[in-house]
């Protein structure tokens, strides 16, 4: 199995924001195979607006898939983001692959969109029941509203990528996904929550979702075990992992190492590693070091 290698686009250390359509152009002249980015409204950190991120990847490059990593359906209006997501496919020539997620890690971006934080898993499994007939142009009742719409042009339903390893989030991936992308988890972990996804897709008559995942990396020219031991202590603050599990899931050194711990997750069944660089190289010298692991796997 032959694993495609992406990279999620994200502001370097001193805060600047490398310009979406250059690092999808880089990306597609090195051979990578897609471009990703998260979606929020207001973080700690300098983020652009996802949609419009991928539509200036999308219109810089011919090939590449480009990806929400993973949009927060639920923090939009039903009708609005079903006609971003519509336009976004559109525009990218059917290349966008659907990451979702349910968010709500950041309570105060959901205030100040103005949108309920409660049941917002409930809403987005409305939303991904109702999206293939809003896509299609098919008049639709709206999940949120019941208001009733039509939504032109109409576009192929993009593959959704699943994110979050929750039950929730394992059972949405099972009726909705053709693909899980989950994070901060180990190559066992994730193997073992494929074989209840391969289950529980079984028993509603779906084909078993792709299996994906997002690593945190700092990418080097040399090995470095410092910076593996800073990106595991910062993953392990931010997200309150235990040391052990931080260590595990970190990918950092040079391309010869990173290669042998994304075929730790090649042997597990991923088929897409979606790479979140961090460290202070530039984001030139980060792609073309991701382009050298994988054609290191």
């Amino acid at each position: 199995m032959t694993v495609k290698v992406g990279i999620n686009h994200s502001a370097l250390n001193d805060g600047a924001v490398p310009h979406p359509g250059a690092v999808a152009r880089r990306i597609e002249d090195l051979g990578l195979d897609s471009f990703w980015c998260g979606d929020h409204l207001s973080t700690r950190d300098a983020t652009l607006e996802s949609s419009l991120t991928l539509a200036a990847a999308a219109s810089a490059t011919e090939r590449i898939d480009v990806g929400f990593a993973v949009l927060q359906l639920a923090l939009r209006p039903s009708a609005w983001v079903a006609k971003q997501i519509g336009t976004l496919h559109f525009l990218s020539e059917d290349r966008l692959l659907l990451g979702v997620g349910v968010g709500g890690d950041r309570p105060d971006e959901w205030a100040a969109a103005d949108a309920p934080l409660p049941n917002r898993g409930h809403r987005t499994d409305a939303l991904l029941r109702a999206l293939p007939r809003l896509l299609s142009g098919d008049p639709t009742r709206l999940p949120d509203n019941d208001a009733e719409v039509t939504l032109l042009p109409c576009v192929p339903m993009p593959p959704v990528w699943i994110g979050g390893h929750s039950p929730a989030a394992l059972r949405r991936t099972a009726r909705y996904g053709q693909g899980w992308l989950p994070a901060l988890l180990t190559p066992d972990q994730i193997q073992q929550s494929m074989e209840t996804v391969a289950r529980l897709a079984d028993e509603a008559g779906n084909p078993t979702p792709a299996a994906g995942v997002q690593l945190f990396t700092a990418i080097t020219a040399t090995p470095g075990d410092p910076e593996h031991r800073q990106l595991a202590r910062f993953l392990s603050d931010k997200f309150g992992l235990p040391e052990e599990q931080a260590a595990d899931i970190v990918a950092t050194g040079p391309p010869e190492h990173l290669a042998e711990q994304i075929a730790r997750y090649q042997k597990a069944g991923v088929e897409h590693v979606v790479l979140s660089p961090l460290g202070s190289d530039s984001w030139e010298l980060r792609t073309a070091l991701a382009a050298e692991t994988k054609a290191l796997l």
